[in-house]
C-alpha cells in the first residue's frame, strides 16, 4: 500500500486528501498541517472548519504537524502550500528525506501549487529541484493542475485534471495512483506550459471579477477570457511551453473555471475591487490565499524578460498595486491602438 504525503492543509490539500483517502485504490494518506488552529479542528472536529468546512475527513487519514512523520516512507509527496511559502517548506523537507547515497530513492514530488515565485520568477517545479537536488541526483517531479475547485473535488463531483512531468514513467505512475471514479488525470509532458497556464489564469480571473464587480455583462466577460487566453498563450510559448497546452485542461479549462466560478478566490477579489473596496480591506477578511495577487507582479516581470505584451495583466497590476480606478483600467484596454486578432 503506497503512502502519499500531502504537505499543506488548506482547501486544496484537504480536498485532495479526502478524495484520495476515499478512492477505491488503497493508499496510506498523511496530511501535514502548519497552523495550530487547523490541526485542532481536524483532530477534534474531524473536519477542516477553517479552509474546507462541512466535509468530514476519513478516519484512515493521518493528520500531523511533524514533517518527519508525514514524509516517513512516503512514495509520493504532494506540495499544496501557497507559492510564497514553497521554497521554505521544501527546504525544510530535505533533512527528513532519505539520502541518495543510502541507496533509497527520493519519493515522487507532485506540485499542486499554482504560482510563480516572486523574486526568482521560478516555477514551482524549479523550486522543488533547486531545494531537493543533492548534487548526484535530481528529484522526480510532476505538476498537478487543471479545473478543480476544492469543495467540488471533496464532494465527489467528476473532475478532470492534468499531471505533467518530463518523465513519462513518473506521470503515468501518479496518473495510476490518483485516478478513480471521480478524479480523472491526463498525462502531459509540457511542465513549463502547464505551470505557466496555472499561474496566469489566476491573474485573468481577477480581471474577470473586476468586470463582474463593475456590473459589466457577458460580452465583456467573453472578450476578457478570450484575450486573457491570448496573453496566456504568448507567455507560455515564450517561456518554452507548447502552443497547444493553453487550449487544454491546464489552460482554457482552468481559466474558464477560475474566471467564471463563484468559488474562485481570485475572481472574488476582483469582484470586490470592482465594487470599489480597497485591496487591504479585502485581504483583511480573507484567510485563504488568492495566488493571482502575488502572481501578477511575477507574471509582468516574466513577460518583460521575454518581451511579451500582457495588457490585461498590466491593468490588473495597476488596479491591485497602483490605485488605478477599475473603470479607467477597462477604458485603457479598450482604447489601445487597434490591431489584428
Amino acid at each position: 500500500m503506497k503512502k502519499i504525503a500531502i504537505i499543506g492543509a488548506g482547501s486544496c490539500g484537504t480536498s485532495l486528501a479526502i478524495a484520495l483517502a476515499l478512492s477505491p485504490r488503497p493508499h496510506r494518506i498523511s496530511l501535514w498541517v502548519h497552523g495550530a488552529d487547523v490541526l485542532e479542528s481536524l483532530r477534534k472536529r474531524g473536519e477542516n472548519s477553517i479552509y474546507l468546512p462541512g466535509f468530514r475527513i476519513p478516519e484512515q487519514l493521518e493528520v500531523t504537524s511533524h514533517l518527519s512523520h508525514a514524509l516517513s516512507d512516503a512514495g509520493i509527496v504532494v506540495g499544496a502550500m501557497p507559492s510564497a511559502h514553497a521554497r521554505s517548506v521544501y527546504s525544510a523537507m530535505r533533512p527528513h528525506l532519505p539520502a541518495v547515497a543510502a541507496g533509497k530513492p527520493l519519493p515522487i514530488f507532485v506540485s499542486a501549487t499554482k504560482g510563480i515565485e516572486h523574486d526568482s520568477l521560478a516555477r514551482m517545479s524549479q523550486v522543488i529541484t533547486e531545494c531537493l537536488s543533492d548534487g548526484s541526483a535530481a528529484p522526480r517531479v510532476a505538476v498537478f493542475s487543471g479545473p478543480s475547485f476544492a469543495r467540488e473535488l471533496a464532494q465527489g463531483d467528476p473532475t478532470a485534471v492534468v499531471i505533467a512531468s518530463e518523465d513519462d514513467a513518473v506521470a503515468t505512475q501518479v496518473q495510476d495512483e490518483f485516478s478513480g471514479p471521480t478524479l480523472r488525470l491526463y498525462t502531459n509532458a509540457d511542465v513549463t506550459g502547464v505551470e505557466i497556464c496555472g499561474a496566469v489564469k489566476n491573474v485573468i480571473a481577477i480581471a474577470a471579477g473586476v468586470c463582474a464587480g463593475l456590473g459589466l455583462g457577458s460580452n465583456t466577460s467573453a472578450a476578457l477570457v478570450t484575450r486573457g487566453l491570448a496573453e496566456m498563450t504568448r507567455l507560455c510559448v515564450a517561456a518554452g511551453g507548447r502552443r497547444d497546452t493553453p487550449s487544454g485542461l491546464a489552460g482554457l479549462g482552468d481559466l474558464v473555471l477560475t474566471a467564471t466560478g463563484s468559488l474562485s478566490r481570485n475572481r472574488t477579489v476582483g469582484v470586490e475591487l470592482g465594487k470599489g473596496r480597497p485591496l487591504g480591506e479585502i485581504l483583511a477578511g480573507m484567510r485563504m490565499v488568492a495566488e493571482g495577487i502575488g502572481t501578477t507582479s511575477a507574471m509582468l516581470a516574466l513577460a518583460r524578460q521575454h518581451g511579451i505584451d500582457t495588457p490585461i495583466a498590466r491593468q490588473v497590476h495597476a488596479v491591485l498595486h497602483e490605485g488605478r480606478d477599475p473603470r479607467q483600467a477597462i477604458r485603457e484596454l479598450m482604447e489601445r491602438p487597434l490591431k489584428q486578432e
